[in-house]
């Protein structure tokens, strides 16, 4: 299969969105990034585009009228740029429901925790990690999920678990996850591309790389 056309949506440092780059010019992930868009104009992760030759975009919420002006121009961006997978990357816009509607389980995140726990309505960041760590939760991790029209309630990629120690604050568990985080999203992305995920309702299954050409 060739390679799967991505455009990576980003908010903040993009990290995430390095691990991705760093494996597809190592030759170990079968994608090409056709464009980052950024919420904000500030964002990190538009210099780590700009080194690397890759397009970008700067798509600010406030900068449209509605919802629906804002989907739009996102639908246009992707279009434009022929993207078959949209990859969130620190991504701390709401997507509206036209384009998770035309993206359908074309859309990935990557959540902080294992999902269903410590997820939702202002879980991101920190607060995950400090919700963990108040709860005494002895293992946490990361989630990579299809989008839908919930907040972190789409089925369920991949999810990597980690320990809680005692002695964990936030910032020491939220490094422990962001090594898993750039492990497990290229690994989601690779998978996709390789056509190895079969969606049943909520369950997402990882079909065998031999088996994958007869579904």
């Amino acid at each position: 299969m060739g390679k799967v056309k991505l455009a990576v949506l980003v908010s903040g440092g993009g990290t995430n969105l390095q691990a991705i780059i760093d494996r597809i010019e190592a030759g170990e992930l079968a994608a090409e990034i056709r464009v980052v868009i950024s919420s904000r104009r500030t964002a990190f992760a538009l210099e780590r585009a700009q080194k690397h030759g890759i397009p970008s975009a700067c798509l600010r919420p406030k900068d449209f009228g509605s919802e629906a002006e804002y989907s739009g121009a996102l639908l246009a961006c992707l279009e434009e740029h022929g993207v078959e997978l949209v990859v969130l990357a620190g991504f701390m816009s709401v997507l509206g429901r036209p384009v998770i509607a035309a993206y359908r389980n074309r859309i990935m995140n990557i959540h902080p925790a294992l999902i269903p726990a410590f997820c939702g309505p202002g879980m991101y960041g920190e607060h995950v990690h400090g919700a963990a760590l108040a709860y005494g939760v002895k293992v946490s991790g990361c989630t990579v999920m299809f989008v839908d029209e919930g907040v972190d309630t789409g089925p369920i990629i991949l999810q990597s678990a980690v320990p809680v120690y005692d002695n964990d604050t936030v910032e020491t568990l939220a490094a422990r996850i962001l090594e898993q985080e750039h492990l497990l999203y290229p690994q989601a992305i690779g998978l996709y591309a390789a056509g190895r995920l079969q969606l049943d309702g909520r369950r997402v299954s990882v079909l065998p790389a031999e088996s994958k050409e007869s579904h």
